[in-house]
């Protein structure tokens, strides 16, 4: 979806409509959550401190995020989903692929249904989205992002190596600023030099994800759509209005977290054996501690002392920590899923 939360609050408040807009808080503290591509058009953009945002865009409109509201309508989109498919791998709330090798209509041409999810999504919800098609889902990704917004786009796999090749190195799906930078530094701009890479060479520079990095560089992916995400962590944070300085008050924030994490695992089910705490300083500088333990982490008893330990293990001085945060992981087992094949993504 484009600018889904934003683009929801412009279609319920008409008088938000060709506004800049972000959905978020206009605090010292707050961060973008979503901006409208109005707002996009001053440099606004999502994880931006709010602060920096209205340097930049003195007009913006703040509205508070409705998050059930988001979940709601993303729920409709995915009941338009099925109406073609069955294979569906959920991103985000406004973002997912979809397998529709065999569809349920028995469309021939995925580019068909694409047309058809995004005119469906624009006649009954009054929202438009964005959609990439291609045979895997590294460049159906990349598709889906290439023409925002109310873009649709086909890369075709006799065109894929050409198309990649002249793809900036920024644009590969898992390349974030820190190892575009890095690849910079190695002489790496585009698709076309990373293909010229060898194996060894990505895997010394990169680590694991070097042989990812050269799959993708010559258009493989065999990563399948999952239609049953696996969970494999839940867990919460807090950034706090004002700084903490003393240990009795990351006390009191470390229970509220504590108990926040419980309530979610109850909601989720979902139950580990590793704890991590997580803390960010006001210099944005942060670090994780954490600790596994034999029995399943579900209470109050079982958490907070151990998230004591951690805080305590870090042996903190002089700090000034503007977030806190736990996670629970490590599951004692996962499931499995079926294989399928991927060819559409929204």
């Amino acid at each position: 979806m484009d600018a889904f939360y934003a683009s929801i609050e412009q279609r319920d408040h008409p008088e938000y409509r060709g506004k800049p807009l972000a959905v978020g808080r206009a605090k010292e503290r707050g961060v973008v959550a979503a901006a409208s591509y109005e707002a996009r058009r001053y440099g606004v953009r999502s994880a931006m401190s709010s602060m920096k945002a209205l340097k930049r865009c003195p007009e913006l409109i703040f509205v508070p995020g409705r998050h059930e509201h988001y979940k709601a309508i993303s729920s409709e989109i995915h009941s338009i989903f099925h109406e073609y498919t069955d294979i569906i791998e959920p991103l985000a709330l406004d973002e997912a692929f979809l397998d529709v090798t065999e569809n349920k209509k028995g469309i021939p041409f995925a580019v068909d249904i694409a047309r058809a999810i995004r005119q469906e999504i624009r006649e009954r919800l009054h929202l438009i989205a964005s959609a990439g098609v291609s045979y895997n889902k590294f460049l159906a990704k990349i598709a889906s992002d290439y023409r925002k917004p109310d873009g649709l786009y086909v890369i075709h796999p006799n065109k894929a190596a050409d198309f990649i090749a002249r793809l900036p190195i920024e644009a590969f799906w898992g390349i974030g600023k820190v190892t575009a930078k890095q690849m910079h530094s190695l002489g790496i701009h585009n698709g076309a030099q990373l293909r010229m890479c060898s194996p060894e060479f990505l895997a010394r520079n990169f680590g694991k994800a070097g042989q990812q990095y050269y799959n993708f560089s010559r258009g493989i992916d065999l990563r399948i759509v999952e239609p049953v995400r696996i969970r494999k962590s839940v867990g919460c944070e807090n950034t706090f209005e004002k700084d903490l300085t003393t240990q009795t008050a990351l006390i009191i924030e470390l229970w509220h977290i504590a108990d926040e994490l419980i309530r979610r695992l109850d909601r989720t089910r979902f139950y580990g054996h590793t704890l991590t705490l997580k803390i960010k300083f006001n210099d944005f500088t942060q670090t994780t501690h954490s600790i596994s333990v034999s029995h399943q982490l579900r209470t109050m008893q079982e958490i907070l002392p151990l998230a004591k330990q951690l805080l305590h293990d870090l042996q903190l001085a002089d700090y000034k920590i503007r977030l806190m945060g736990l996670t629970v992981s490590n599951p004692l087992s996962l499931p499995t899923n079926t294989p399928v094949q991927l060819t559409l993504d929204f």
